[in-house]
């Protein structure tokens, strides 16, 4: 009997490790994502947790940079970053009619490389010194010069990533351009697609020199060299320029794939087309090229000439009339729609709002006279999570509880969905609003410790950074009732009655192949 039962496991191992489908690997990414989320939110909460009160709590300095440092990894190269990977591989195929993707054993290498390159970093602990302590952004010279020998192996990590990222990239455009039903042509794909398909290619033009940068670094701690060291004729700024100039369009990676989920469900639940869909489109596209002129909007402090400022505060200020462009167009598809309030659209328009709220702070980061107060307060922390948390953390509760029904074939408890909702829209407020203030008044980010008149509000961020995350255990607990126990009404193939998109005629769960036949296209 027990031999039966090792053979069984062996099978189901071998079957995960193995294999090409893409809504398999879809879902390795999704699950990866989950647990590196869960990781990262310790990560935070332990933070939050040693600024509750002023003073030296529970946490020695040393090892709050360090959660600090890999909190901002994790979170993002971690679990973001391959949750839109997880959206991308099992939506894209279905959403234009390809059987798979186009290099499916590349699929399974691009996401089998993850948790080694996470294993290299979570693990570095072991190395003297301990984990990375100087910061999500590893400036030199804190990691060249000063950095413990556990920056080499996050340097390996962060190759390792890279090419991960690299690869799905190279499949997702291949698989759009050459593998969409022959009838679909490009302005007829889902603004999903259209989403990932810019992204896709801003990440193979950015990952080359976030590699790059991490050569030299690893060059300067090893081999003689003086990139980034100033006694050697190097320039510390140098590593600062390289970096945000990936930095940045780092920051639309993860925003476009989001903008593309939030495109695809208001229209559903407004029961009306997206309006303006092609201008989204293009203003997607226009997001990507400007993300390539905008990053020294992060150096203003850095004594830069001024005309470089000026330049710079322009093309950040410019950045928002596309992004301006979008939250019209989902506030036009909800005027006058027949709009249902699921779980999904919860999470949409709180999006809309919240995003919107993180995109203006960011224009007042772009000013380059008041950036001169904001710079490394929490006044940026503030910013940067009402945009990623609220923002693309929203985004992917909306894609899941959208498409989860279509995934497993049953509906996940709604009650429940609505709870997780509006636990993690007030809590997730009251953690960073207080942050702003914060900012404005003058505390420093990156530091354990503060002056007592900053007390009350950091109590208040550390509360509702609490609830956030105890919040998302109801989350979990979704997942493992809809996926794991199988409890839930069965879901027809048109969930929420979508009738736009060929995911939709399939039948719910999704078969392990679809369109082994080229698809018929939808009739309006």
């Amino acid at each position: 009997m027990g031999e039966v039962v090792a053979k069984g496991f062996r099978a189901k191992v071998t079957r995960w490790v193995t294999t090409t489908n893409h809504k398999d690997i879809g879902t390795l990414y999704l699950v990866f994502a989950l647990v590196m989320f869960f990781v990262a939110g310790l990560m935070a909460l332990l933070i939050r947790a040693e600024l509750f009160q002023p003073g030296t709590m529970f946490m020695h300095p040393n090892f709050y940079n360090q959660m600090v440092t890999l909190h901002g990894l994790v979170m993002i190269f971690g679990a973001v970053m391959p949750a839109l990977a997880g959206f991308a591989n099992w939506q894209i195929p279905l959403m234009i009619g390809a059987a798979d993707m186009a290099f499916p054993r590349m699929n399974n290498w691009s996401f089998w490389i993850l948790p080694f390159a996470f294993g290299l970093l979570l693990f570095s602990n072991f190395a003297e010194g301990g984990w990375p302590n100087f910061g999500w952004t590893f400036y030199a010279p804190l990691s060249s010069t000063y950095g413990p020998p556990s920056t080499d192996y996050m340097i390996l990590s962060i190759h390792l990533m890279g090419i991960s990222s690299i690869m799905a990239s190279i499949n997702i455009i291949a698989t759009i351009m050459t593998m969409r039903a022959k009838w679909m042509e490009y302005m007829d794909m889902p603004i999903f697609v259209w989403s990932w398909f810019i992204t896709a290619f801003l990440l193979i033009a950015i990952m080359p020199v976030l590699a790059v940068t991490v050569t030299m670094l690893l060059f300067d701690r090893h081999f003689g060299t003086s990139f980034f060291n100033a006694a050697g004729g190097g320039d510390p700024v140098l590593f600062q320029h390289l970096f945000w100039f990936f930095g940045h369009p780092e920051v639309y990676v993860l925003v476009m794939p989001a903008f593309g989920i939030i495109s695809e469900v208001v229209p559903t639940f407004a029961r009306k087309a997206l309006y303006g869909a092609k201008f989204m489109i293009y203003a997607i596209a226009c997001i990507a090229i400007l993300s390539f002129i905008v990053w020294v909007h992060h150096m203003f402090t850095t004594g830069v000439m001024a005309w470089v400022k000026i330049f710079f505060m322009i093309t950040t200020i410019v950045v928002a009339v596309p992004t301006g462009i979008k939250i019209f167009n989902w506030v036009g598809t909800l005027w006058k729609g027949a709009i249902s309030f699921e779980p999904p659209m919860l999470f949409a328009l709180s999006f809309i709002v919240l995003f919107t709220i993180g995109g203006f702070t960011g224009l007042m980061l772009g000013v380059v006279v008041a950036d001169y107060q904001y710079q490394d307060t929490y006044f940026v922390v503030a910013h940067f999570h009402h945009t990623i948390v609220s923002g693309v953390y929203f985004a992917i509760l909306t894609g899941v509880y959208y498409w989860l029904p279509k995934w497993s074939g049953r509906y996940y408890s709604f009650k429940l969905a609505n709870w997780h909702f509006w636990l993690s829209t007030i809590s997730v407020n009251l953690t960073f609003f207080p942050m702003y203030f914060l900012g404005l008044t003058g505390m420093p980010r990156r530091i354990p410790d503060y002056n007592i008149q900053f007390t009350d509000l950091n109590m208040l961020a550390t509360v509702g950074a609490m609830i956030f995350g105890i919040s998302q255990l109801i989350f979990l607990w979704i997942i493992i009732e809809n996926v794991f126990l199988k409890r839930g009404k069965p879901a027809t193939a048109a969930v929420w009655e979508a009738t736009k998109g060929l995911e939709w005629t399939v039948p719910s769960p999704a078969p392990h192949h679809t369109f082994m036949t080229e698809p018929s296209p939808i009739k309006e």
